[in-house]
């Protein structure tokens, strides 16, 4: 997983990156408990699978399959339901480009996948 991932970005870029997480992953979450508590429950696998996906982006797990997925997924409501294209044009642009980014220092990826310090063991 190391290698989809140039470095995982720590201090004031690394909080950038949790930042775009949070609003992105938090937005996610929120369009699908938007679309289940709704009076209509026609087209919810969408809105589901999207907040299924900003679960994992909040905590940082998975980050480049999730961020694509969930960028496909807004793509793909874009496309298919009028009225919501900016937030869903939006939302995908976060979620694709936190794909290419990375999840940071501050993610469970950083934390299974990141760079270790192993030392000699003392004799």
């Amino acid at each position: 997983m190391q290698r989809l991932f140039s470095t995982f970005a720590d201090g004031f870029p690394g909080g950038g990156i949790l930042l775009l997480r949070v609003v992105a992953g938090g937005a996610l979450i929120n369009r699908g408990i938007a679309a289940l508590s709704a009076e209509t429950h026609t087209g919810l696998v969408l809105p589901i699978v999207g907040a299924a996906a900003g679960l994992l982006m909040l905590g940082g797990l998975w980050t480049p399959v999730v961020g694509l997925l969930a960028g496909t997924v807004e793509a793909w409501i874009a496309f298919t339901q009028p009225g919501t294209q900016s937030l869903a044009i939006m939302l995908a642009g976060l979620a694709i480009s936190l794909a290419m980014i990375g999840p940071g220092t501050w993610s469970i990826d950083a934390e299974l996948y990141g760079r270790k310090q192993i030392l000699p063991p003392e004799t």
